[in-house]
């Protein structure tokens, strides 16, 4: 009976998420934008993945990079396979939204990408960003080798102490070896193109993380 006044901004547990289901959820094939395989990595790329808040207005932050092939939106980190996204927004799947980029690292390097990560949002929020509050919306690095995670490890060792200069407090992001990852429905893949107007609530902090591009 407590699970109906449980909060979307606390983690549920696997056995009270919801059981998803075997087949994927049809998404598109292609980048809207970039016209790449939505799903291809080819030879000599690396994938990364990110959550932010919002993916609509995170994966347009990234696609719009040199050295990106490919962005796709998604759910990740949580326990209900193959969720929808209305599944996602009850707080029942534990799901994060999202971005999932191919990049070329000869090209922009995963440093880099840490960059935009650190300074393209607020990660001392915790289960929320801005006004959209709730799991799906937390902060978190998903690394994708060994590399990644020591990257990613020592880029938060960097950023937490200006931030905390900056008035911010802890950062609440998680770091963790990739998890399953669900595709988005397609209307969800590069939504900010398709609809120039929509809704984008990312917004950076204004404090210069010391790595990748300005480094």
């Amino acid at each position: 009976m407590l699970s109906m006044f449980r909060s979307k901004s606390e983690m549920i547990s696997p056995d009270a998420a919801l059981a998803g289901r075997d087949a994927p959820v049809p998404t598109a094939q292609a980048h809207f934008v970039l016209n790449t395989p939505l799903k291809e990595v080819p030879d000599g790329m690396e994938v990364a993945m990110f959550g932010m808040g919002c993916f609509w207005g995170v994966e347009r932050i990234f696609w719009q990079l040199d050295g990106v092939f490919s962005t796709s939106v998604g759910y990740a980190a949580g326990y209900t396979p193959n969720a929808t996204y209305d599944e996602v927004c009850t707080g029942k799947t534990g799901h994060n939204e999202v971005v999932r980029i191919v990049f070329d690292p000869a090209k922009i390097t995963y440093n880099q990408l840490l960059q935009v990560f650190w300074e393209g949002h607020d990660p001392t929020q915790g289960m929320r960003q801005g006004n959209d509050a709730g799991t799906q919306y937390r902060s978190g690095i998903y690394t994708t080798s060994d590399a990644q995670g020591v990257a990613a490890v020592d880029s938060k060792d960097a950023f937490a102490p200006r931030l905390q200069a900056a008035g911010y407090g802890v950062i609440t992001t998680e770091i963790l070896p990739a998890p399953a990852y669900y595709y988005a429905e397609g209307y969800h893949q590069q939504y900010l193109a398709k609809n120039p107007n929509g809704y984008c609530g990312i917004g950076g902090t204004g404090v210069t993380c010391p790595i990748g591009v300005g480094a």
